[in-house]
């Protein structure tokens, strides 16, 4: 009986709903539609106005002439873009889904696009380093190289994903980038050809009894690579080749020093805002301690690459040759969203072992040694670490 009483209801209600619309009493307005949002509360934990936000928001959606543009999440992502950007730091950034999407990518190894790792010098986006067997390396583009135009479009003000999204594309089209390079007076412009990008992270081989291990990033296999060429290691020395390293998981730094450091040793020492410290240490036992070590740097070395160069050499277990690293010195911690988005934040400041922060310094090798850009069949970094070996 109870469940027949409801069903009379509902037939009531709908009957009577259906004779206020005839009546006109009850108007279905199309035309001046408004996109509605969960919330409009102003977060507690904050003093900041937001009537001036949903103001423009109700305005927008009144009176712009193009309905079909108004596309509510979009809209959402914009403004968060915005507000993240608001911060002022390059690598805080939020990720749309597809954005987010590409980061993941680059960090498993397999991607197409044209092989540059870029970051920002002095605020202004910057070639971290080329991708050796790239499109970007074959066509000359170098570690240090400011990007100051993508196709026809200044990248003044433009954020690293958006940046990331604009050279990134399909195999086989092209990309135009304007370059700005340290000693040559007028800008640069190259074509890229997009091509696939299959980036091994380690590679090794040996000559005249040097074992040359070149670790080119700290991505998701990383460290499966890594111990299957350190497997290959007997009693050589060892030139650790971290030349063009862009960097990645700040685990895989730790994993690796720990290869050459004693168990306890601090690697690298996390500082947070709060003024907290937390020191990330050697938990394992290498298989390299006790082999003798030359590491190799150069300005495409950065964020990871500087930890681990950086702890080899204040523990004085390594000389470093080569130049003066990119200068990286924070923390991003990546979170992923429902829907695919994500957020990086930066959440802390990384310390040398020594106390030093490198931000903007970099890791100053104790042997420099300049490449020769005129002769490239002499690798000049690498023979003087092998001499010194």
């Amino acid at each position: 009986m109870r469940k027949n009483l409801w069903i009379v209801v509902l037939v009531v209600l709908a009957g009577y709903g259906g004779f206020l619309v005839g009546e006109q009493k009850l108007k279905l307005e199309i035309r001046n539609w408004k996109l509605d949002v969960v919330t409009r509360e102003t977060p507690k934990s904050t003093a900041a106005d937001f009537g001036l936000f949903w103001t423009v928001w109700d305005k927008l959606n009144e009176q712009y002439v193009d309905k079909s543009k108004l596309v509510p999440q979009k809209m959402v992502e914009g403004a968060i873009s915005g507000m993240v950007a608001a911060v002022g730091d390059p690598y805080t950034v939020f990720l749309p889904t597809a954005q987010n999407k590409e980061a993941k990518d680059e960090l498993d190894g397999v991607f197409e696009g044209v092989g540059i790792q870029l970051g920002f010098k002095d605020s202004k986006l910057a070639v971290v380093a080329p991708l050796e067997g790239t499109p970007a390396k074959r066509a000359g583009v170098k570690a240090g190289d400011l990007i100051v135009r993508i196709k026809d479009k200044s990248t003044e003000g433009m954020t690293l994903p958006e940046a990331v999204s604009m050279i990134r594309g399909p195999k086989g089209t092209s990309v135009e980038l304007t370059l700005v390079r340290k000693g040559e007076d007028k800008p640069i412009e190259v074509s890229l050809t997009r091509d696939t990008i299959l980036v091994k992270s380690v590679t090794v081989e040996f000559k005249d009894g040097v074992a040359i291990l070149k670790l080119n990033r700290f991505g998701d296999r990383t460290q499966e690579e890594w111990n299957e060429a350190v497997a290959k290691i007997r009693d050589e020395k060892i030139v650790l080749d971290l030349r063009n390293n862009p960097g990645g998981y700040l685990d895989g730094a730790v994993y690796m020093a720990g290869e050459f450091l004693a168990p306890g040793k601090t690697v690298v020492v996390q500082q947070y805002g709060d003024g907290t410290k937390e020191n990330r240490r050697v938990d394992r036992n290498g298989r390299l301690l006790k082999a003798k070590l030359v590491v190799l740097v150069n300005e495409g070395s950065a964020s990871a690459a500087e930890i681990l160069a950086g702890a080899l050499q204040d523990y004085k277990r390594a000389k470093i040759v080569g130049v003066k690293t990119f200068g990286k010195g924070s923390v991003q911690q990546p979170e992923d969203f429902p829907g695919g988005a994500g957020l990086h934040v930066t959440i802390a400041k990384w310390l040398r072992p020594s106390g030093e922060w490198i931000d903007k310094i970099g890791v100053k090798p104790e042997v420099e040694v300049k490449p020769d850009d005129k002769d490239e069949s002499h690798d000049l970094q690498l023979e003087k670490a092998v001499e010194m070996l």
